[in-house]
């Protein structure tokens, strides 16, 4: 993937909005009117989230008769699943030096937050 696709799929997916529509595009297609509903905001302002993730690749639409469904499109979200994952190693080694670090610190008995118990 480009780098400037790339940097059009991360621009799209940091609203909030647009990460909701796909999440719920992941489900299945939908219309432009199913996609409205959950959000307390204008049609035009959900055509302009919609426009943002077709621009950046995410989301593809189409003509039947008077609807305009919406799909996923995979594809872009596999480059930055690409490019996430030549990082993993990274916060794995974070996690594997955590776990040393903790597993190296003295043991300290817990204190039970339970009822006590009368004998």
């Amino acid at each position: 993937m480009r780098e400037e696709d790339l940097n059009q799929v991360f621009a799209a997916l940091a609203d909030p909005t647009r990460r909701a529509i796909v999440a719920r595009l992941a489900a299945g297609e939908a219309t432009v009117n199913e996609l409205a509903e959950p959000f307390d905001m204008t049609q035009p302002a959900i055509s302009k989230h919609l426009k943002v993730l077709e621009r950046a690749g995410l989301i593809s639409r189409s003509r039947a008769a008077q609807t305009r469904p919406c799909r996923l499109e995979p594809a872009a979200l596999g480059g930055v699943a690409n490019w996430v994952e030549a990082y993993r190693s990274l916060w794995e080694d974070s996690f594997d030096k955590l776990a040393e670090y903790l597993d190296a610190q003295p043991k300290k008995p817990r204190k039970s937050k339970g009822r006590k118990h009368a004998a």
